[in-house]
């Protein structure tokens, strides 16, 4: 699509109470919680993985003035049906709160929620799960999302005290990763750990006491990484019937942010480096 198709298909905006523009002043995490179906994508980079995500579909489009022109080619992804808003920055500053989105906005609809049990059933025998518990701070579950899909995770698990993926700030944190990495929210760390066990997961849980080091780890054919909240980490309970390994630090130091730990224990487990390898003989 051209910028002068974009501009022919753009729909102008002149005020902020715009009741087209109500969706956009109106979703909150607890927005989320309740109805469970749209959210906020932010920045062209997040807008566009919208556009071609399976399952995901883009209720309408709110792109600044200036910034028309090089959207073009995503908009041109977008259904017909799909309006393009487009407003000035007083306005767009307006409607999203904060200035963070570039002048690029959409209302996405999320598919039909799956449940843990769907979700690893539909895996291939080899597989990769990132198993997140307790997790409820936005900007680590956008990173750790952004890990699974750096290091190719096949799918990611939230038990139900996990903060919502598809809140805004973790959607941008996560540039677009949760588009892309299918996921499965709900249910206890219990429930979790035990239908990984169902479909044949091996489960490692990741924690500072770890019995051995992610680095001696052998890497099972389905293997689940689990991630506890920072400070807490994961249940007592659960790490006492699960196996569990720990990241070598520098003495007198075992913390690292939760995304961070699982970036380094995802690339131990993950195909991508041996793949990488092999490429490169």
């Amino acid at each position: 699509m051209s910028a002068a198709a974009a501009r022919a298909r753009a729909i102008p905006l002149t005020d902020a109470d715009d009741p087209r523009l109500a969706p956009y002043r109106a979703i909150r995490e607890r927005d989320l919680r309740r109805d469970g179906d749209r959210f906020v994508a932010e920045g062209k980079v997040v807008v566009a993985m919208l556009a071609g995500a399976p399952g995901f579909a883009a209720e309408s489009l709110l792109v600044l003035e200036s910034r028309l022109p090089g959207m073009a080619a995503v908009i041109a992804r977008l259904d017909p049906a799909v309006p393009v808003y487009v407003a000035g920055r007083a306005i767009v500053d307006a409607v999203a709160g904060f200035p963070v989105h570039r002048g690029v906005l959409a209302i996405g609809r999320r598919p039909q929620p799956r449940t843990a049990d769907a979700l690893l059933a539909g895996l291939p025998r080899r597989a990769l799960v990132l198993t997140l518990v307790g997790i409820a701070n936005h900007d680590n579950v956008g990173g750790l999302f952004r890990n699974a899909a750096a290091f190719g995770a096949d799918a990611v698990l939230l038990d139900e005290t996990c903060c919502d993926p598809l809140y805004r700030k973790a959607l941008r944190v996560s540039v677009g990763a949760v588009l892309r990495v299918p996921f499965a929210h709900g249910g206890s760390a219990d429930a979790l750990a035990a239908t990984l066990a169902a479909h044949g997961f091996s489960a490692l849980a990741l924690s500072p006491r770890g019995r051995q080091e992610i680095a001696a780890v052998a890497r099972p054919e389905r293997a689940a990484l689990l991630l506890g909240t920072e400070g807490a980490g994961l249940p007592e309970a659960l790490l006492a019937r699960l196996d569990t390994a720990r990241i070598a630090m520098a003495p007198g130091f075992d913390s690292l942010n939760v995304a961070a730990a699982a970036a380094i224990a995802l690339h131990r487990l993950s195909d991508v480096s041996s793949a990488v390898a092999v490429s490169s003989v």
